[in-house]
């Protein structure tokens, strides 16, 4: 358990912790010097247990505010310090005012300095704390009189701190992603960069990976320490001293995170909730500058609020800061919003969403948005999704996790009870299930529609159907949509083309006619298919029409009739079969099965290019197996192409040797030249 002090300047905070604890917070010369506290100092309290109360004294006086709000970032408890002396000053409102802000539910009152009034004084100053508490998040915690200096009560406080310690459960945050707040860091000769600071989420370990967010550094943890002990392990809810590797002090700060790559994500653009300070004398307005205190940071920003519209004291409202700088945040985080000149305090909120992008406002109604942030005011990440999908649209899984550090097992357990289908590879996004449905179900009514309207169409544009149908899913959610109906055999797809499939572009009197007169001109051809200008040449058409035919009759038959083995030649099915057949009796004249292109070339006669043109598409179609330079049979073609009789020799002869050309008894200098040309 983490508990912090607070309160006015000189009521008490650092001896009461001393007393506690043994350790004299104040480690700076100056602090010492002056006896007051100027930063976070720091201490322990091992319990019977085994366990630790680590204490964060905060420093009382108004000018360093700043670092208080530093130190009571992720505590589990709060000590609320008032003197009985003085009472209720000015920095114990501003510091409750904190707690508040920052949602600290579990605390106490002490009353110190006990030893210096009489006990009517004590009683009032105890029912004004009480009654001081009761607005706030600590309302009906105990209220303890002491005195440090002469113990009454002292062990009446330890004895709650104890009770406290150990009935608090661990934090579920200790199975998330590591992230820890940065409040100091330094080097020690010899070990390198250390930095101190409170464990928010997950564990970490030796040797673990990690990045420095926002600046994105990666980092080694070389060891850790709790109360200047080694330890194997930190987890959430724990202070400790992580020594790194892979940086130096001065890539590294007080406001920084170190964290798992995972929820590095840096932002400038904060939509949250804000509420202001009922003790405001006027209202939040839009573009305020402020200073940001999230966890240990401290950043200027501005709020930004919709114009014409502000902030009431004692309102709330969403709005967006606008941050001079990155800062790494969660949704749920709390932070606190002071003065430009960042000596008032005027309100706080929560983190909701950390990740405002202009792409993420843009065309996004004002009802729309307000939704989407009542979600996210949801108490827990399984509401929220719930929520969220309730508003019809896809959510970006990857985007929810970051959100609330979810690791992948827990979110895959969360998917699992929630009402949505998961869509996307690259970009995964949860669908209601009732829309995921819906556009299952209208997929093949609109391709019969455009297949009626579209004729000679192979098929539908994807990129134009998810447009037309669920213009909300991106083209990788609609492609998994899609593949879903393909399995099925519902659809079919081919490349950015779907259609159904009993579909055929060619299935028109045109067409048919076409197909009567192009058919017998290739299987004329035989082996040697015309290229698709002469086969128009040779059919008086015009070659464009002949090309798009034949184009769309290979596509819409799926090569059932007609087959495209190079770019301008088609061949048809029976055509293949043999050239198929060929090819096994070329493999099958060889002592191994095993053939080569130019045996190929002389068993079809056709010349050596367009044989390895047709070696190829059989590679493609798993009939023919290419090693290297060489070929064989891989799977009977018959199922694929159909039955072909197999021939029994080539179509060409073996090549005759070279002859010398016959001599000539002419002597030398009457002989032609057979090199010279022909006039």
């Amino acid at each position: 358990m983490i508990v912090a002090t607070a309160g006015h300047i000189d009521h008490g905070k650092t001896l009461l912790v001393k007393t506690l604890t043994g350790v004299d917070t104040d480690r700076l010369p100056e602090e010492k010097a002056r006896g007051i506290s100027i930063d976070l100092g720091f201490a322990y309290l091992p319990l019977p247990n085994g366990e630790l109360i680590g204490f964060v004294d905060v420093p009382g006086h108004e000018r360093f505010v700043r670092n208080m709000l530093a130190g009571v970032c992720g505590i589990d408890y709060a000590l609320l310090v008032v003197a009985a002396d003085d009472g209720v000053m000015p920095q114990t409102l501003e510091h409750l005012n904190i707690l508040n802000l920052l949602h600290i539910q579990c605390g106490a009152a002490v009353i110190t300095k006990i030893d210096r009034v009489d006990e009517a004084r004590v009683k009032q100053v105890g029912e004004n704390v009480a009654a001081l508490l009761s607005t706030t998040q600590l309302s009906g915690a105990m209220v303890m009189p002491v005195s440090a200096v002469s113990g009454a009560g002292m062990p009446e406080l330890r004895e709650l701190l104890k009770r406290e310690a150990t009935s608090a459960s661990s934090r579920a945050s200790a199975d998330q992603h590591f992230r820890y707040a940065i409040d100091r860091a330094f080097t020690i000769a010899g070990s390198g960069t250390v930095v101190t600071g409170t464990v928010f989420n997950g564990r970490v370990a030796p040797g673990d990976k990690l990045l420095i967010s926002p600046a994105g550094n990666e980092v080694r943890v070389r060891g850790i320490q709790i109360q200047g002990k080694a330890a194997q392990q930190a987890s959430a809810g724990q202070r400790c001293a992580l020594n790194l590797t892979g940086t130096d002090i001065e890539a590294v700060s007080r406001g920084d995170w170190v964290l798992a790559s995972a929820i590095h994500h840096p932002t400038q653009r904060i939509a949250g909730r804000v509420s202001v300070l009922a003790s405001e004398t006027q209202a939040l307005k839009h573009w305020t500058p402020v200073h940001l205190h999230l966890a240990t940071a401290d950043v200027t920003a501005r709020v930004a609020i919709r114009r014409g519209e502000s902030i009431a004291p004692g309102a709330s409202a969403i709005v967006q800061l606008q941050l001079d700088k990155p800062v790494g945040t969660l949704h749920g985080d709390r932070f606190i919003l002071r003065d430009q000149s960042a000596t008032r305090t005027l309100g706080g909120g929560i983190v909701l969403d950390p990740f405002v992008t202009t792409n993420s406002t843009r065309g996004r109604s004002r009802e729309a948005r307000a939704a989407e942030f009542a979600a996210l005011e949801q108490p827990t990440p399984e509401t929220t999704l719930d929520a969220l999908i309730k508003l019809g649209r896809p959510v970006d899984l990857q985007r929810f996790e970051t959100l609330f550090n979810m690791p992948a097992t827990q979110a895959a357990a969360l998917y699992g009870k929630a009402d949505m289908v998961q869509l996307g590879k690259d970009t995964r996004v949860g669908v209601p299930r009732v829309r995921h449905q819906q556009i299952l179900d209208a997929v093949v009514p609109h391709l019969e529609s455009f297949h009626k309207t579209h004729p000679q169409a192979a098929g539908e544009e994807t990129e134009t159907l998810r447009k037309k149908l669920a213009p909300e899913l991106s083209a990788d959610a609609i492609g998994v949509l899609l593949r879903t109906l393909t399995d099925a055999h519902k659809i079919e797809t081919s490349g950015s083309i779907a259609r159904l499939p009993a579909h055929s572009t060619t299935a028109n009197t045109a067409d048919e006619k076409m197909w009567q007169i192009v058919k017998p001109a290739l299987e004329a051809a035989g082996f040697n298919a015309p290229q698709i200008k002469d086969l128009a040449l040779q059919l008086k058409l015009k070659e464009a029409i002949v090309k798009d035919f034949l184009y769309r009759k290979a596509k819409a038959a799926g090569g059932t009739e007609i087959y495209r083995v190079t770019p301008d030649r088609f061949y048809t099915k029976a055509t293949l079969a043999k050239l198929a057949a060929t090819a096994q009796a070329t493999a099958q004249a060889q002592p191994t099965g095993i053939f080569t292109a130019a045996q190929y070339r002389d068993w079809t006669g056709v010349g050596r290019g367009l044989a390895i043109e047709i070696l190829e598409f059989m590679d493609s179609l798993g009939v023919t197996q290419r090693i290297g330079d060489t070929r064989k049979m891989r799977k009977d073609f018959a199922p694929i192409l159909g039955a072909a009789e197999i021939p029994t020799k080539p179509l060409l002869a073996a090549p005759r040797p070279a002859q010398l050309a016959p001599s000539s008894n002419k002597p030398a200098h009457q002989r032609r030249p057979t090199n010279t040309y022909r006039r």
